[in-house]
């Protein structure tokens, strides 16, 4: 995953709520899981078992994530396991058409988490930090971001 990925990533889990929070560990996976491929296609096999190793850290977090007293939640651990087997699967093999499967049910998660996180009006999780405001200003070929309030603490409270 490229630095700004991991910048990016980080920004938006620090001003996410719950349902926020799931999408973007979602998309995490995705990120992985693309740097894996491309980690085979360009015969870099250890970068492509690092790569689904990332991933499927991404998956355990929302297995440990889950709460048993719902239903659901046996559904999603089951479809977690598929993922986790297939991702496996891929590195015995060194496959990656052996993650299709893997990758269409972790998509259509993913919609349903992000219709889900729409609705989700909680405050963010992470209390006392940095606001960042985007678009208002420009550099010449990107976007500048503006942090409010940086002489304030941002450390824990005793």
């Amino acid at each position: 995953m490229k630095q700004e990925q991991v910048q990016d990533f980080t920004r938006r889990i620090s001003q996410s709520n719950r349902g926020a929070l799931v999408v973007i560990i979602y998309e995490i996976i995705f990120a992985y899981i693309k740097d894996a491929e491309e980690g085979l296609a360009g015969d870099n096999y250890e970068g492509f078992k690092e790569g689904l190793a990332k991933a499927g850290r991404g998956v355990d977090e929302l297995i440990h994530s889950l709460d048993f007293q719902y239903e659901i939640s046996k559904d999603l651990y089951s479809l977690y396991v598929f993922v986790k087997e297939s991702m496996a699967k891929a590195v015995i093999k060194k496959r990656a058409d052996e993650l299709a499967g893997a990758k269409e049910v972790l998509m259509n998660l993913y919609t349903a988490f992000e219709e889900a996180a729409k609705q989700d009006q909680s405050t963010p999780l992470m209390q006392n930090t940095q606001q960042v405001y985007a678009g208002m200003t420009y550099g010449k070929n990107n976007l500048t971001e503006t942090f409010q309030d940086p002489e304030t603490s941002r450390g824990f409270f005793a």
